[in-house]
């Protein structure tokens, strides 16, 4: 397969673009796609067969099953990232192999349906606690190992809506392709 062919398999919706502008609707957008994700994804998966759980979306990428507990991993760790940013002063926030931790015996093997409820808790509690964030509070910010970089709650709101988005792309395109 072509590069381009390859790239939009591994970014169906496309890279993550920050806005010029994190404007109250821009946020309010964000937070709601964050809000409504688990119903999103719990609708695409839910009658999936195993055998249909264990495909991967792309040569050599994760399967339907990893996608879902890497979600529910990515967003467990962006919630506490987040609670860490409003309680302590630009915190150094911990790393984690999400590589490594997609080849866990239950990324592997769990049945889904524990990450779908988790996903639902966690999602409304995020969606929850980011409404109330004062224009303050979106500006506090921690640092992430990884890049170097740091980065601030409002810029977390934008990237875990595209992600949430990114993987479920992962799920609809396949199939999609599959026809299922």
């Amino acid at each position: 397969m072509e590069n381009s062919g390859l790239e939009k398999l591994r970014y169906p919706i496309g890279k993550f673009i920050a806005p010029d502008n994190y404007s109250n609707e821009y946020l309010s957008d964000k937070i709601y796609e964050i809000a409504s994700f688990p119903e999103r994804l719990k609708n695409e998966v839910l009658h999936l067969t195993n055998e249909q759980l264990d495909t991967p979306y792309r040569n050599e990428g994760w399967t339907i099953r990893q996608v879902i507990h890497h979600c529910a991993d990515s967003h467990m760790n962006c919630y506490i990232r987040i609670k860490w940013a409003l309680t302590e002063e630009n915190p150094i926030i911990k790393y984690y192999h999400e590589d490594r931790w997609s080849e866990l015996h239950d990324n592997l093997t769990m049945p889904i349906q524990s990450s779908l409820l988790l996903l639902e808790g966690l999602h409304f509690r995020l969606a929850y606690l980011m409404k109330s964030l004062s224009r303050e509070d979106l500006k506090k910010s921690f640092i992430h190992p990884e890049h170097s970089k740091e980065f601030k709650i409002k810029e977390i709101i934008g990237t875990y809506a595209w992600h949430g988005n990114h993987h479920l792309a992962h799920i609809t395109e396949l199939k999609k392709i599959k026809g299922w």
